[in-house]
């Protein structure tokens, strides 16, 4: 698991939190399940609670799952109404089936294997009821390579309640698994007129093709209904609309 999301949990929540318009997140995702007439969800690396408080404020059953302890340690304190469980998305089991699973944050990056995939996909297909919906996001590996070979250093700068935050990333291909890559992150903080570094990471992430994730999808029993390609911070994202077959 990347160091961001255990020892840095907290750089995350900041770092994130200023990133991401949550409110957006939340519509844009609720009205795809809403489309398809979901009333419950589980949302699969939920993090620090960003999304889980907007589902709960609006009514839906909702579960969320993550395999940090310290990223669900600040969920629960911030959304003590949520029901929260630590696990692995790649082999998990809920205490009734779901009408609908979400990913967010391109989080199937970190399935690295095709082994990986394929677990992680028939889990949530075990998990979910008849019809139900998978929804997820991933990095679209043809845009984004060719991007990222043509720059040495990709710096985002955020803010979040006036205190100015800065990450540095670097990538480096490794086509082990896929067109994973190989991203070393410096945190840094403002003090006074200068940035001061508070943290450094580094975690392998995987981009998919289009084409790998219909063929995931289709041989773990999903149909795709949906593929948008969504403007999203720093990297090219799609998001998939599947649903289970029986």
């Amino acid at each position: 698991m990347s160091k961001l999301y255990k020892e840095l949990a907290d750089i995350y929540e900041a770092m994130y939190a200023s990133f991401i318009d949550y409110d957006e997140e939340y519509n844009f995702y609720s009205k795809i399940l809403k489309t398809h007439n979901k009333k419950s969800v589980l949302e699969i690396g939920s993090g620090t609670g960003n999304l889980s408080k907007l589902f709960q404020l609006n009514d839906w059953e909702y579960i969320g799952l993550d395999m940090s302890r310290e990223m669900l340690e600040i969920a629960r304190n911030k959304n003590p109404l949520c029901a929260f469980v630590e696990g692995d998305m790649r082999d998990f089991v809920l205490e009734h089936r779901i009408d609908s699973i979400l990913i967010t944050g391109r989080s199937i990056s970190y399935l690295l294997s095709n082994e990986d995939v394929n677990s992680a996909f028939k889990s949530i297909h075990r998990n979910l009821k008849a019809g139900g919906i998978f929804c997820f996001d991933f990095i679209d590996a043809n845009r984004f390579i060719s991007e990222i070979i043509k720059v040495e250093k990709v710096v985002h700068k955020a803010t979040l309640v006036d205190q100015k935050y800065m990450r540095e990333s670097t990538w480096r291909l490794n086509m082990q698994h896929g067109m994973d890559l190989t991203w070393d992150s410096i945190y840094s903080k403002k003090v006074k007129n200068e940035y001061v570094e508070i943290g450094k990471d580094t975690a392998v992430v995987r981009p998919f093709t289009k084409n790998e994730i219909e063929i995931f999808l289709e041989i773990n029993g999903f149909k795709i209904l949906n593929i948008i390609d969504r403007k999203n911070y720093a990297f090219p994202t799609y998001v998939i609309v599947a649903e289970k077959q029986l």
